[in-house]
């Protein structure tokens, strides 16, 4: 059943060409949740057959990521501030929140927008709080095509050096993810500490 499920998507990703990767990878960067290991994984499989230009999949995926994580900033910037504040207090979200996010992004939007799109489950929403806050577009659009590179580099990788195995993908899929999350951590952390040091040197 999985087997059939591989191969369909495989035929349609191959089937829809770059077109179907942009619009699969703008689904997936929107609010709606579509895996992006269902769109990248087969790209790179086709370029290993030589159906695809990798580079040119790996360009078109990020392309679909950025395109659909502006399509969230943009909707956050007109609607999500009046739409929390008429509604969110159903959800116990007061204004100080939204305030406290706004703040929080101007100062660390780029380390927030950057490792997002890293982080499984995250980075369809991390552009929402970014359009909120009014996050600089050029800044945005850096660290979101930065993750976003990232992220769809490694999927296409996979699949071009062991797409046609199944328990390959999974077992690296989730490796990679865990080193993702793993390097990111000490990250923030680093970052954490040299802003707190920063801000120490000021006062």
């Amino acid at each position: 059943m999985l087997g059939d499920i591989v191969n369909f998507i495989v035929q349609t990703v191959g089937e829809w060409g770059y077109i179907g990767i942009f619009a699969m990878m703008f689904l997936e960067s929107s609010f709606f949740p579509f895996p992006s290991e269902v769109a990248m994984i087969p790209a790179g499989y086709l370029a290993y057959q030589g159906e695809m230009n990798l580079y040119l999949a790996i360009a078109i995926g990020i392309a679909g990521s950025l395109s659909g994580a502006l399509f969230n900033y943009f909707l956050a910037i007109k609607y999500g501030r009046g739409f929390l504040i008429k509604y969110g207090k159903y959800f116990f979200i007061s204004s100080q929140t939204i305030s406290k996010v706004e703040t929080f992004f101007k100062d660390h939007g780029h380390i927030s927008t950057f490792s997002g799109r890293l982080i499984p489950a995250v980075r369809q929403y991390i552009s929402f709080p970014a359009g909120l806050a009014k996050m600089d577009l050029k800044e945005f659009s850096f660290y979101t095509t930065l993750g976003a590179g990232i992220w769809v580099t490694i999927l296409a990788l996979i699949g071009y050096f062991v797409g046609q195995n199944e328990t390959l993908i999974h077992q690296y899929t989730k490796e990679i993810t865990v080193a993702v999350l793993l390097v990111l951590a000490l990250g923030i952390g680093f970052y954490t500490i040299h802003h707190k040091k920063k801000q120490k040197d000021k006062s």
